[in-house]
């Protein structure tokens, strides 16, 4: 333990003695920094035992590295994530940079000068400290690439606590959210994740022709959905109360009436409700709008947009993203298919009733449910009762990417109607289900103006009905909806015959990453964990003093028999 008593001893006086200029110092440009990516495609080839220390043993080497010689002396920075000592004058190290791990090898014999200021700059060093070092490439007799450090192992920045072995409690796992990411790869891994596919997502986009556009987030009223907003104020409008969006899609359909026919964005949405594995009020969807397209093209595109993004992220598990799960999804087209009212009908053993008078059907639905021992939503009206069968009886039959066809009108409000085979009024309207979730949802678009003022006014009656019971008769009519005259506005200037199609992008990554929350695919884990930063909750909780516990499962420097520093894998 003698090793462990000297890093202690030379950690303090590090601390406490040295100048802030010292431990926090500035870094200059250099030309011979290099990444550890870059050090590993560059360098993966050469045989085990060799290095570049000198010109010779670079020619011998040359045919495998094709690189030029004067880039054997290099910098490297990293943080330490792990420390092991063979002698006093002989140290490994594993850095970590962007994700990306190296081992250095730090020998007195290489460094030189004197041999106290090594082993004391060399025990003051603690995992999680950020340091920077110059050395050459190369392999260790047991093929580990390495870098063979030349000089002193620098610090950048210390890691003033001790990196925990863990995080059990999930809560806290996102208060801390920048120590899950030091010490879980899958939690980086995930997030790097998101981006390749939000990526690819955009270039498949890009490919087509769409032009990417932001719409606003802040208006006078949320629009596009049925969504309970956040409402704010701004300063130029004092006393009127403005909403942050719960979707783009009137936003985007004015685009394509001004002549931008195939539009997309990526953005975030924003709905004051509640949180749950799959939940959270703000999150990220991708809509796009096209001009001249309808349900089946939507359908097509969901398929190969899926089937090619699913490659993709499995080569990406298989080469960079090692520590999550593979894909037990089949993603080949073309993907099943249920229509919402035969498929229902078959379930149940008998038809539904005439849903264009809707007050008998309504009455006729509850007393099928009673029939059938369905629990009644607690507001019953008959977009509710609907979808509540649906998620009773069709969305359990969708573990593999099933399509959900041709919903009742008074479910998709702002989608074209038609007949079905029995002259019944539907939607042209498509969901895919996944594993019994949504994950997409696409419509021809309304484009008549009369049309879409008679359903907007029906959905303001479903809601407004959902409030009276809510809220009391007496505050009803204070809250009735109304039809979104503005936007009924802009139709009359001709919107073409278009479709529309919105994905949950924090669901999606959901599926290809394996995780069961959404919260994991979030930088900070959704709302809980933003408002719960540093364990502070409300904000009046003190922040630790330097190694002090942050209120996680506090790490533990762990020396073996060869006297180990490691910052443990969580597995």
């Amino acid at each position: 333990m003698q090793g462990a008593n000297a890093h202690s001893i030379a950690r303090t006086a590090l601390l406490r003695n040295s100048d802030v200029s010292l431990l926090y110092p500035r870094i200059r440009a250099d030309p011979r920094t290099e990444t550890f990516t870059s050090l590993r495609l560059k360098y993966s080839g050469i045989e085990p035992g060799t290095n570049f220390d000198d010109e010779n043993v670079y020619s011998s080497a040359y045919a495998v590295c094709d690189v030029p010689f004067e880039t054997h002396s290099l910098i490297s920075k990293g943080r330490i994530k792990r420390k092991r000592d063979v002698s006093s004058k002989l140290y490994f190290f594993d850095l970590l940079q962007d994700g990306v791990k190296l081992q250095v090898v730090s020998n007195f014999k290489d460094v030189g000068g004197d041999v106290k200021e090594y082993k004391k700059k060399i025990l003051s060093l603690s995992i999680g400290d950020i340091v920077s070092l110059g050395g050459y490439i190369g392999k260790t007799p047991t093929g580990e690439l390495s870098v063979f450090a030349t000089t002193h192992i620098e610090l950048l920045a210390p890691c003033l606590h001790t990196p925990p072995t863990n995080i059990q409690d999930i809560e806290k796992r996102f208060q801390y959210r920048h120590v899950d990411l030091m010490i879980r790869p899958e939690a980086t891994e995930t997030l790097r994740l998101r981006a390749d596919i939000i990526q690819h997502i955009r270039q498949d986009f890009i490919n087509q022709s769409f032009t990417e556009v932001t719409t606003p987030i802040i208006g006078d009223a949320a629009g596009g959905a049925i969504a309970k907003p956040f409402l704010t104020e701004a300063t130029v409008y004092r006393g009127r109360k403005l909403a942050l969006r719960i979707a783009p899609e009137l936003w985007l359909k004015r685009l394509v009436v001004g002549g931008m026919e195939r539009v997309f964005e990526i953005g975030t949405q924003f709905r004051n409700e509640g949180i749950d594995n799959t939940h959270n009020p703000e999150f990220t969807t991708c809509e796009f709008y096209q001009a001249y397209a309808n349900l089946e093209d939507l359908i097509a595109f969901t398929e190969h947009l899926l089937f090619g993004l699913a490659t993709h992220v499995q080569k990406l598990k298989e080469t960079k993203y090692t520590t999550l799960s593979q894909l037990d999804i089949d993603f080949s087209i073309p993907f099943k298919r249920i229509e919402f009212i035969p498929a229902i009908e078959e379930e149940l053993g008998e038809s539904l009733p005439d849903l264009s008078n809707p007050e008998e059907a309504t009455a006729q639905l509850l007393a099928l449910f009673e029939r059938k021992a369905i629990t009644i939503p607690t507001y019953p009206t008959l977009p509710r009762l609907l979808d509540k069968l649906s998620s009773t009886y069709l969305e359990p039959l969708c573990t593999q990417p099933t399509f959900i066809t041709h919903h009742p009108e008074c479910l998709s409000p702002l989608s074209k109607s038609t007949l079905d085979q029995r002259g019944r009024r539907v939607s042209t309207r498509v969901e895919l289900f996944i594993r019994g979730k949504e994950l997409v949802n696409a419509y021809e678009e309304e484009n008549s103006p009369a049309e879409q003022r008679r359903k907007f006014l029906d959905q303001a009656k479903w809601k407004n009905l959902e409030e009276s019971a809510s809220v009391g008769d007496e505050k009803a009519e204070q809250q009735e909806k109304v039809a979104d005259e503005a936007f009924v506005a802009a139709l009359e200037w001709g919107l073409p015959p278009t479709a529309g199609w919105g994905m949950g992008v924090d669901r999606l990554i959901m599926m290809f990453s394996g995780m069961e929350r959404i919260a994991d695919v979030l930088s900070f884990g959704g709302l809980r964990g933003v408002v719960g930063q540093g364990g502070q909750g409300a904000g009046n909780a003190p922040v630790p003093a330097i190694g002090e516990s942050c209120g996680v499962e506090d790490g533990k420097e762990v020396w073996d028999g060869e006297q180990v520093q490691v910052w443990k894998e969580v597995q």
